[in-house]
């Protein structure tokens, strides 16, 4: 394996990785939560930061940022939409960019909604996608800045990735996202097995994350918005355009108990 990826709490909710190239030696942090919390995890790990790759300008994923540029020699490097927006930024890319972490290679797939410019990091050697606040294991952002039909075609991006793909998103929200996801789609098994396996983690204080794509597009509403199940579920026709349907579904979660 050409990475390896720490995972660890940072903030309530927020997650926090690290990304180690094997062979150079590198460390990438994806996003910067909690300057605090990935310090100790690179004490831990005892590596040395080097690069910094941003999702998307929200304060809880880019607080970090003074702290670590100031005290270490880092390469920051975020999305060209939401630059403006994030201080401290080296390098800016955009969908279809191309990011390197040593001899590692992460695609640059846009996802925007939670915001404008929000994406994600796909690495394909090994089969890793960190998602931020795009995708959610059993659901999705917050539709902030963007539009219904955008933010489905990112979400479908993601998709199209292969069923293997290890999805590390920016929160834990599983449980609670479980529930909403059940309302809507009560009779999907996948999702009754994945839901109870959550309750189970979580219980004993486990993390839910990574989860695979393939586990992700079976269960996952906001990934379903072109199933006629989820259409019903929403009450509209089964040949309207999925985004109007994914639409509904963001809503009824806005909404959501």
């Amino acid at each position: 394996m050409a990475v390896l990826v720490e995972l660890f709490l940072c903030r309530t909710d927020n997650y926090g990785y690290l990304v180690h190239d094997v062979e150079s030696r590198k460390t990438a942090a994806i996003d910067a939560p909690d300057a605090g919390a990935i310090k100790a995890a690179l004490n831990h790990r005892g590596w040395t930061l080097t690069d910094i790759f941003i999702t998307h300008h929200h304060r809880d994923h880019v607080e970090g940022l003074p702290v670590l540029k100031s005290d270490f020699d880092v390469t920051v490097t975020g999305p060209r939409l939401d630059a403006e927006k994030i201080l401290g930024l080296d390098v800016t890319v955009a969908p279809g960019d191309m990011v390197t972490l040593g001899s590692t290679a992460f695609f640059v797939i846009g996802t925007p909604g939670h915001t404008l410019g929000q994406i994600a990091y796909y690495n394909a050697a090994d089969g890793h996608v960190f998602t931020a606040d795009a995708l959610f294991s059993l659901g999705c952002g917050r539709m902030f800045e963007g539009k219904p039909g955008p933010m489905w075609e990112g979400l479908k991006a993601l998709r199209a990735l292969p069923a293997s793909t290890l999805v590390y998103c920016g929160h834990e929200y599983t449980e609670e996202n479980a529930r909403f996801a059940l309302s809507v789609d009560p009779k999907n098994a996948a999702l009754n097995i994945r839901a109870a396996e959550v309750t189970r983690m979580r219980a004993a204080g486990q993390f839910t994350i990574p989860v695979s794509m393939g586990m992700e597009k079976a269960t996952n509403p906001f990934l379903r918005a072109d199933q006629p199940a989820l259409a019903a579920a929403m009450g509209l026709d089964p040949d309207i355009d999925p985004s109007v349907v994914f639409a509904a579904l963001r809503k009824a979660k806005d909404g959501f108990g």
